[in-house]
């Protein structure tokens, strides 16, 4: 089993304040160094919106000012990693979330207001957009795990059972959201019935081939930290850890199988995937003390 050296990390933190924004440094700060969860949350604020939600290239491929649902899933998880729910940004980020609902109880993949900002070419929606499992589900996953009490949730997580229902077939983001889902409901019981029903249809979705080049989902994308789905086993994750620790760049840091279509993104998401990829590592026990 490889576990990353010191010398490699010292490599990535590197890469992190060379590239990195500012809020993904001070997250490297606050989880691996002597930083704490203030700075990053004081950061945090600076990408919220008068409406509670978020925009501002939170979410690096969403240019534009307004606030997005998905930029709210991506706040939420950095509130998640740094155990911070109990922060007033979590009630009115749901407020906005309740503004943007469709009548079925989800939020959309993304609003019609993207079309006035830039964007990266797969943000496409039509006129008036149903809701989706992409973000509803993680959103909707994360604040049931950290037990938020909004009037948002409740429809939101019977929005996502229902439409978990329907599923036979599925793609790689929406299996992923379906993931985050099952692993943190309440409901124990409905949550494994649906993961069995569905885990031949979200294994399909997973690339297993470590060295796939492209548009590739790998388990640790599925199972960034350990869960209580079974999803994959031990050997299937000692090999794609391993194969993650191998495809630290020259530079220290990790980068992204997705198109750069303008070139900020390119540092903004390899900074922000470095300090995940290290979050990673460490969930299963693969840096080196």
């Amino acid at each position: 089993m490889k576990v990353l050296t010191k010398e490699a990390f010292a490599r990535a933190e590197r890469h992190i304040m060379l590239n990195a924004r500012l809020i993904d440094r001070l997250r490297f700060a606050a989880l691996f160094g002597d930083g704490t969860a203030g700075p990053v949350l004081a950061a945090l604020r600076l990408y919220r919106n008068p409406d509670g939600g978020f925009g501002n290239a939170l979410e690096p491929d969403l240019r534009g000012a307004g606030s997005q649902p998905e930029p709210v899933e991506v706040a939420f998880w950095i509130l998640d990693e740094l155990d911070a729910f109990d922060d007033p940004m979590v009630p009115a980020a749901c407020d906005y979330l309740s503004s943007v609902t469709t009548p079925d109880g989800g939020v959309p993949f993304v609003l019609p207001s993207v079309r006035d900002t830039p964007h990266a070419p797969w943000w496409q929606t039509p006129d008036d957009p149903p809701g989706s499992l992409v973000p509803t589900a993680s959103i909707a996953g994360v604040l049931a795990a950290h037990g938020v009490e909004h009037p948002w949730l409740g429809p939101a997580t019977a929005f996502c059972w229902e439409r978990l229902a329907a599923v036979t077939e599925t793609t790689p983001y929406e299996a992923r959201a379906i993931v985050n889902f099952l692993e943190r409901a309440t409901d124990r019981e409905r949550a494994d019935h649906e993961f069995a029903r569905l885990r031949e249809a979200i294994s399909a979705t997973v690339t297993y081939d470590p060295d796939a080049q492209g548009d590739a989902h790998f388990p640790y994308d599925f199972a960034p930290r350990p869960g209580r789905l079974p999803l994959f086993d031990d050997a299937v994750l000692d090999r794609h850890l391993d194969a993650l620790i191998d495809a630290q760049r020259p530079d220290g840091g990790w980068g992204f199988n997705w198109p750069e279509w303008t070139p900020a993104v390119g540092p903004e998401w390899n900074g922000c995937i470095t300090v995940a990829r290290l979050v990673t590592l460490r969930a299963y026990g693969r840096l080196s003390n």
